[in-house]
């Protein structure tokens, strides 16, 4: 059956069965509770079936999808017909979920941006396994003094272990992206650096990068009134650029204006 992928919603379907085999290959599916976000036609989901789950639970935004989901699958799955970015996740169950996704390309960064940030003591996830466009991957891994080295980077550091998996060509999909993807694998980390507040760290990294070629002064005395005081206390050049700090620092820096506005 044909299903005509629509471009409002970003979907490009996954095809190519030896890269279904190896994602289902990456980590472990057997008894586990499995969430797939926008299973699409159901590929993976009919691989993800074969490793025999516990459970899987999938999220589709499109209507028509969720139907052709219901008839091809029936009740081997539990259906979501809503927006990710609109659900709780902790509400899913109370199982820590494996998570799959070939995440749609325009609200991807959104879509990881929302968990790492709902986080709070404790993981929804066990693991992540996500597919995102190429350039967006490489933003997610960089280190700092690279200049795809940014907010995605820090935030994602904050509390997860990235790691890459595998770069998937144009032609693993229908239809066929302009761009390579890559295929990510997230992991929490045990200890992650003690913030009152995600968004905090989301709107600092935020001031910093808005401006990246600029020197550090500048967010600085936007962000401290004492400025020179904390670039001195964490021994920051204030000439250096944002891309030079490391996480460690950016997260340091949120504590100390969490503690300033007390």
């Amino acid at each position: 059956m044909y299903i005509k992928a629509k471009k409002s919603l970003g979907q490009n379907f996954l095809i190519d069965r030896e890269v279904l085999e190896k994602i289902v290959s990456i980590v472990k599916i057997a008894d586990k509770e499995i969430l797939e976000i926008g299973p699409g036609s159901g590929n993976l989901t009919s691989y993800i079936l074969k490793k025999k789950p516990k459970k899987v639970f999938v999220i589709e935004k499109d209507d028509e999808l969720s139907l052709i989901l219901k008839d091809k699958f029936a009740n081997q799955i539990e259906i979501i017909n809503d927006d990710v970015l609109k659900i709780s996740e902790n509400e899913i169950t109370d199982q820590k979920l494996v998570v799959f996704g070939n995440l749609p390309y325009n609200i991807s960064t959104e879509i990881l941006s929302k968990w790492i940030i709902n986080i709070n003591k404790k993981f929804w996830f066990e693991s992540l396994l996500l597919m995102f466009q190429k350039e967006v991957a490489d933003r997610i891994i960089a280190d700092s003094n690279n200049s795809k080295y940014g907010r995605l980077s820090i935030l994602t550091n904050w509390k997860l272990n990235v790691e890459k998996i595998i770069n998937i060509k144009p032609q693993s999909f229908s239809p066929r992206p302009k761009i390579d993807s890559s295929l990510l694998l997230f992991t929490p980390k045990e200890n992650s650096f003690e913030l009152k507040d995600a968004k905090n760290l989301e709107m600092i990294t935020r001031i910093f990068f808005s401006q990246r070629r600029k020197m550090l002064k500048k967010p600085f005395n936007q962000i401290f009134n004492n400025a020179k005081e904390v670039a001195s206390k964490f021994n920051i050049d204030l000439n250096l650029r944002p891309q030079n700090l490391e996480p460690e620092i950016y997260f340091k820096l949120t504590k100390e204006y969490e503690d300033l506005k007390r």
